[in-house]
């Protein structure tokens, strides 16, 4: 059969509603409605997971910590050591995947996923997450309400896209701020303490309508603890040089956020 004629023949078969691998399209259409419920609950997939995949296991949890801390002090050392404009691009690409990592661990300390005990958790998440200027537990209780949320355009604390209207209605300043490297670098650290677009508060606030009255305590040691990390970073910035400091922690911090990219739903 010539490519013509084969063609003709699958737009023959289209008109039929017959799709080319012999199901028909009709029929085909039926097998997914995105308006309807799932065929299947959550039981049936946490059913379907092995039982051994949720198994918490602290020793291994705390050796990806060991792991990492022990490749960031070798990009250190290899850093101060070299201090050449030709090995400087490699570490801040190299620490700010780390810097990531450290990230990726407190993550799974706000979820519970780290260790079956809460304060190990606790502690090793407020060390991960303030070494890299995250308040954990003000990022923890608003990442659940997140999760809580997924997807929801009016409630979701993270995602939160923006209308065409508003859009079109931003003036041009503001959109290069927003959607212009390298700007938007620094969307996260501005989202931690105003938030996404349309809501008021600040994950260091202990008062803010993020957080209920009972978690207020957490949000004050969190916010401890990052103004801590802030307080070494400056004393570091007088012994070694503000920009000996810049590039041995500012730059892959920058770098870190690059993976924060796609969460680019916040203003500048």
């Amino acid at each position: 059969m010539s490519p013509s004629m084969k063609e003709t023949s699958l737009e023959t078969m289209e008109k039929k509603g017959e799709d080319v691998n012999g199901i028909m399209k009709k029929e085909q259409d039926k097998l997914f409605d995105p308006s309807e419920a799932p065929p299947f609950r959550i039981n049936d997939i946490r059913a379907a997971i092995p039982k051994h995949c949720w198994v918490k296991n602290p020793w291994r949890s705390m050796s990806y910590v060991f792991r990492d801390a022990i490749v960031i002090s070798a990009l250190l050392a290899a850093a101060l050591y070299f201090r050449s404009w030709f090995f400087w691009p490699v570490y801040w690409v190299a620490q700010g995947t780390m810097f990531w990592a450290l990230f990726v661990l407190g993550h799974d300390c706000g979820h519970g996923s780290f260790s079956d005990n809460p304060i190990l958790n606790n502690v090793m998440g407020h060390i991960l997450h303030s070494t890299i200027l995250v308040p954990y537990h003000g990022w923890r209780i608003s990442h659940r309400t997140h999760h809580q949320n997924h997807g929801n355009v009016e409630k979701d604390e993270s995602w939160v896209p923006m209308s065409e209207d508003l859009y079109n209605g931003l003036s041009s300043r503001t959109k290069f701020l927003r959607f212009k490297i390298p700007f938007p670098l620094f969307a996260y650290p501005v989202y931690l303490w105003h938030r996404s677009p349309g809501k008021t508060g600040s994950h260091f606030n202990p008062y803010s309508n993020l957080f209920a009255p009972q978690e207020r305590k957490h949000i004050m040691t969190s916010t401890t603890c990052w103004i801590a990390m802030v307080v070494f970073l400056v004393y570091l910035s007088f012994v070694i040089g503000p920009s000996m400091t810049f590039k041995l922690y500012g730059v892959p911090y920058l770098v870190c956020h690059f993976y924060q990219i796609h969460n680019i739903y916040i203003y500048l």
